[in-house]
């Protein structure tokens, strides 16, 4: 079960956990490089950066255990879903090893589910590799993000992931709905506005399996000195 995997804060190692994030659309290439050989050296689950840098990422973390995701539809989710497939496929194509899709909204709130659910199960199907399911919980009702969750869950996601973070970020709250929508069947990813380790780490509790942040090094240095103050 991927929920309730940790108990306490204490027993909590934030690191392997993180996507190492630069989605800033004036990212450079030093900075995207800076971003792998961070995420190699602190040991994180993957970096998440656009697609244009995939290559670089790849060329740049050849053959280290990093995952190197990048997003789909960013950040609207409103590109059309031939769009949104040629893009993940070419990403995977350029090495990508995880796909965050935002998933259309305006879809969701107008009822077209069938659309949603092939759009994301196609991309599932077609390219072979792990999807997170960006759902924009900020801008969902409860039941939306219900409704969002059994939608993506059924078209064969790996993750459910709460926000883009340019529409609002994740909160305990959405981390818990979602977790428990999941039951351990797929992951959960909080991501948008994770600045220090106190708030990874309530969101870990609550049932993440992912951070989504820029701010990784800053995290995992904030929880090494509580451990060395509380130790």
């Amino acid at each position: 079960m991927v929920q309730g995997l940790f108990s306490t804060a204490e027993t909590i190692d934030l690191a392997p956990l993180i996507d190492h994030t630069l989605l800033v659309p004036t990212a450079t290439p030093d900075q995207i490089a800076q971003w792998c050989d961070e995420a190699d050296r602190f040991g994180f689950a993957a970096v998440c950066i656009a697609p244009a840098y995939v290559r670089q990422a790849r060329e740049r973390l050849h053959q280290r255990p990093v995952q190197i995701c990048t997003v789909i539809g960013f950040p609207t989710g409103a590109t059309t879903a031939a769009t949104k497939l040629y893009e993940a496929q070419e990403a995977v194509e350029n090495g990508a090893t995880e796909l965050d899709v935002v998933i259309n909204l305006g879809w969701l709130k107008s009822g077209q589910h069938d659309a949603i659910h092939k759009e994301i199960a196609t991309i599932c199907e077609e390219t072979g590799q792990p999807v997170k399911a960006i759902l924009e919980t900020a801008v969902l009702t409860p039941s939306e993000i219900s409704l969002a969750a059994e939608i993506c869950m059924d078209a064969g996601v790996a993750f459910l992931k709460t926000s883009t973070g340019w529409q609002g970020g994740a909160t305990v709250a959405a981390v818990q709905q979602l977790a428990e929508m999941a039951q351990g069947r797929v992951g959960v990813k909080a991501s948008g506005g994770i600045r220090t380790a106190e708030q990874a780490l309530a969101l870990v509790q609550a049932g993440a399996t992912r951070i989504g942040t820029s701010w990784g090094p800053d995290l995992v240095k904030q929880q090494q000195a509580s451990d060395s103050f509380t130790g």
